[in-house]
């Protein structure tokens, strides 16, 4: 390569190549178990909290399930990726951050293995300072069956937790106390998936591994089903997510490898009978928080996916496959859009579970940069 103008693209075209895997990979770590969940707090100022959770089972004679949440500060305009916080626990299915409503600050919710349901708040330390910890609001035992999935209805009054044994808790929460308000057998087997409606609370979806996908009314009695369908999917139902703008439109993700779009008002069938294959178990479902129609999909054994869905189609735009193990935890972190970084709001952490990496990326679909 002796052309000195063919060198000087060659060099342009390296430092281009390094700049973009710069920018894709922003950072990873190892976590101290089997890693299942993460999920960025959506309340201002704490954006930059993440939290990541560990479901690890400890075989022989007397086998146990051991856990944890680590608190991570994240701010990828900065390169910085820091644990500020881990606390062990009993094995974690699943946690979620409380949305944000009036005056209330940060609470996590997390479903343990030995049937308690926990709620944290994020709170600055008791020795002063600006570092954070999470402290215990309450935590009880509402089943003997394990909680596998957690849910906050949109005004954080009330939790939905699904059960091992195939029923759902309604619980309420109220400053340091909760209460099962109403549980019932939803289905036959393991409930992965009990999510309440974001536009109409007194709704909850559950899925499970009967391969159902059912909707209650919580003014009703428990028994009473808006909905049930048995016929679509093939394999068992991992997960729901209603569309946080159009208030017709959810998505459930399966085993059977597909991730399917809804019409409430037509539940007989999905907008489109073919929806989306994306390769592996749709574990995890998320929204992107400013893109309308964008989603970011756990393929548990083909990595993670960012998806565009339109009103009767869905199109994988971009694959991430650098996890050597089932891909269980994904979300997308939450920015201001007055700041002058926009990117913010696109960056995604993704863990995966017996290799327990928890990585820090950016997609590079156009769609999701543009902001």
């Amino acid at each position: 390569m002796s052309h000195p103008f063919l060198f000087f693209l060659y060099k342009c075209l390296k430092q281009l190549f390094s700049f973009c895997l710069l920018v894709m990979e922003v950072a990873q770590c190892y976590l101290d178990g089997n890693a299942d969940a993460v999920e960025f707090c959506m309340h201002e100022p704490y954006h930059n909290v993440l939290a990541a959770a560990t479901y690890t089972l400890q075989e022989g004679d007397r086998p146990s399930r051991t856990g944890s949440i680590s608190l991570f500060d994240v701010n990828a305009n900065v390169g910085r990726f820091e644990l500020f916080y881990r606390v062990e626990t009993v094995g974690i299915f699943d946690h979620k951050w409380s949305p944000v409503v009036g005056n209330v600050g940060p609470m996590l919710a997390q479903a343990d293995a030995d049937g308690y349901l926990r709620v944290h708040g994020l709170e600055c330390c008791s020795n002063g300072g600006d570092s954070l910890s999470l402290r215990e609001i309450v935590g009880e035992k509402i089943s003997s069956s394990m909680c596998l999935c957690v849910d906050w209805n949109p005004s954080t009054t009330s939790i939905s937790v699904g059960l091992s044994d195939g029923s759902v808790s309604v619980v309420s929460f109220s400053e340091s106390q909760i209460d099962v308000i109403q549980e019932w057998k939803a289905h036959d087997f393991e409930l992965w998936a009990a999510a309440f409606d974001i536009h109409q609370p007194q709704l909850v979806y559950t899925g499970s591994d009967d391969c159902k996908f059912s909707c209650w009314d919580l003014r009703d009695g428990p028994s009473n089903l808006v909905f049930q369908n048995s016929k679509v999917h093939k394999m068992g139902v991992c997960c729901i997510a209603k569309s946080p703008r159009d208030p017709n439109i959810l998505i459930t993700g399966s085993y059977d490898e597909y991730l399917r779009l809804w019409d409430v008002r037509s539940i007989s069938k999905p907008v489109n009978e073919t929806s989306v294959c994306l390769g592996g178990g749709v574990w995890r479902v998320k929204h992107h928080p400013y893109v309308p129609g964008v989603v970011l999909a756990a393929c548990m054994h083909n990595g993670f996916a960012v998806v565009k869905i339109d009103e009767e189609k869905g199109e994988v735009m971009e694959t991430y496959t650098k996890h050597d193990s089932l891909a269980y935890g994904a979300d997308w972190q939450r920015g201001n859009l007055s700041q002058k970084v926009k990117q913010y709001s696109s960056v995604v952490a993704t863990c995966s579970f017996y290799d327990r990496l928890l990585q820090i990326w950016i997609p590079e679909s156009s769609i999701v940069k543009r902001l």
